[in-house]
């Protein structure tokens, strides 16, 4: 075998583990994205536990078609580049979506959630959650509110009493 083709199964393989890793996955198309800006994105999917990289379409394809996943063909046409996210999984739609509206030099092709083919819709739609840390707080605030509810209602008795002895007090 060519070298050149040991490197594209090298390269194939490379994009299967990242997309079987990944709890989400973003695919754009990218057109006269600046280096400032690029730069500046990808510091940014590293800093939430994402990565942004840019792949050839055919091998995109190819790793997708192995893997099982189909619908993807029609997409995979022109620039195209892929956010995957490893740890949480709005995090990808979140900053691709942000980058859409202050560049307008990205759009959202489709994406992968949990393995599943998404339309661009839905990762759009995904970027419009709360983060996961912002869902816990949520759900944690929801679950503490009928506990300081009972607190405060166990002590009012006593800080009833209080506010009596303290105007006897005075008098």
């Amino acid at each position: 075998m060519s070298a050149n083709l040991e490197a594209k199964k090298v390269v194939v393989n490379e994009i299967k583990e990242k997309l079987s890793k990944a709890k989400s996955v973003a695919f754009v198309g990218y057109n006269a994205l600046t280096v400032e800006e690029d730069t500046k994105m990808r510091k940014e999917f590293k800093a939430n536990g994402a990565e942004y990289k840019v792949y050839k379409n055919r091998l995109m394809l190819l790793a997708l078609n192995e893997l099982g996943i189909k619908g993807a063909e029609k997409y995979l046409e022109g620039t195209s580049a892929v956010a995957f996210g490893y740890d949480d999984e709005v995090a990808p739609a979140k900053i691709v979506c942000d980058y859409v509206e202050k560049t307008k030099k990205l759009n959202v092709k489709f994406g992968l959630i949990n393995g599943n083919f998404v339309e661009s819709k839905d990762i759009e739609a995904l970027a419009k959650l709360p983060s996961k840390d912002q869902l816990i707080a949520k759900l944690l605030g929801t679950l503490l509110g009928p506990a300081s509810a009972l607190v405060r209602v166990l002590n009012a008795p006593t800080q009833g009493l209080a506010i009596a002895l303290k105007a006897i007090a005075e008098k």
